[in-house]
């Protein structure tokens, strides 16, 4: 739900099904994914790195005379954001691995701190949600 004046979320209402967390029912319904949500009052400030190709080119040395390959330097190759994790993620081990919801994957970074942890994005995820969004509806 929504504030009117905001936009900002103010609350999720959401069911749980206990008997689908291991990813089946007993029922035999498929469950694509399970979801685990932080909240608010727990969550634990983080630094997010996405990382994005380091070249515009394939074959950075391709290019125009005078330049050298720092001209093919992608200035938005590190997108530096702040996130929230959950507190267990405080005291992970660098390099321990973690998948972050609609995301992608992530890893613990060795500059990470309990004071302040953060992670790089090791592999982005597709956003189905954005394909579903566009296809025509089916009736």
């Amino acid at each position: 739900i929504k504030d009117t004046a905001t936009g900002e979320i103010t609350e999720l209402r959401c069911t749980y099904d206990p008997g689908t967390k291991s990813g089946t029912a007993q029922d035999g319904r498929k469950v694509k994914a399970t979801l685990h949500w932080v909240s608010v009052k727990d969550a634990v400030k983080a630094e997010i790195r996405l990382y994005e190709h380091l070249f515009v080119k394939e074959y950075p040395d391709e290019v125009e005379p005078g330049q050298d390959f720092r001209s093919n330097l992608n200035p938005n190759s590190l997108k530096v954001l702040q996130g929230y994790v959950e507190p267990s993620l405080r005291n992970v081990p660098p390099g321990s691995r973690f998948q972050f919801l609609r995301l992608g994957y992530f890893c613990a970074d060795p500059d990470s701190t309990p004071e302040k942890p953060v992670f790089n994005r090791t592999v982005a995820l597709r956003d189905t949600w954005a394909r579903i969004r566009k296809s025509p509806r089916k009736l």
